[in-house]
């Protein structure tokens, strides 16, 4: 696996990395950014496992449907 961080433009030597893969994970970190926005998820307050995993697949399904 390569890297998925662009190097600095002003670098003497460019280093390759995976476009894509450098998109999706920002994506990814942008979403648990999201999620964090919202209090309940950031805060924990349920105590079992399942609800939680719930929750968070709730709020990312609103997040994604209101970006879109």
């Amino acid at each position: 696996m390569g890297a998925c961080i662009p190097p600095r433009r002003n670098r003497k030597v460019q280093i390759a990395y995976d476009e894509v893969l450098y998109r999706r994970c920002h994506h990814f970190k942008n979403l648990f950014a999201n999620l964090k926005n919202w209090r309940r998820v950031a805060t924990r307050y349920d105590r079992c496992t399942d609800i939680l995993v719930v929750v968070v697949t709730i709020s990312a399904i609103i997040i994604f449907w209101l970006k879109v």
